[in-house]
């Protein structure tokens, strides 16, 4: 198996930090644009789209600023892979983006990509930020 790589993409969204915070860090902020269902227990997340489903631990957040999960096995020890959803605010502007890093095989980059563009999409209409 090839080994993912890392990559990120930065989208402006039209929103306060704080409303932004709330769609990507909680189970059913997350439920309604990054996944079909997203079930919490504690730290552990199950992210559920159609017929799979993954798991990840919550490894670290910052309240109205990130969150970071960590993937996790089917005995649920940490993989080397994550994804982050960073929140970036111009001190200047007040201009509000959210960083994505996140994991993809070199072959399925642009796929990986294309998905993160649906789904951002999705969030920008569900706060009004289009």
């Amino acid at each position: 198996m090839d080994p993912k790589v890392r990559y990120e993409i930065e989208f402006p969204i039209t929103s306060s930090p704080q409303l932004l915070y709330q769609y990507i860090s909680t189970p059913s902020g997350l439920s309604e644009w990054f996944a079909d269902n997203v079930n919490s227990r504690g730290e552990f997340f199950t992210f559920i789209w159609n017929d799979s489903q993954e798991k990840a631990r919550l490894a670290s957040k910052k309240s109205g600023e990130k969150v970071k999960f960590k993937w996790v096995d089917d005995n649920g020890k940490d993989t080397e892979y994550f994804f982050e959803l960073h929140i970036l605010e111009d001190e200047i502007t007040k201009d509000v983006s959210l960083l994505v890093i996140d994991f993809a095989p070199k072959d399925e980059l642009d796929e990986a990509k294309q998905l993160w563009e649906n789904q951002i999409s999705d969030l920008k209409h569900l706060i009004g930020s289009v």
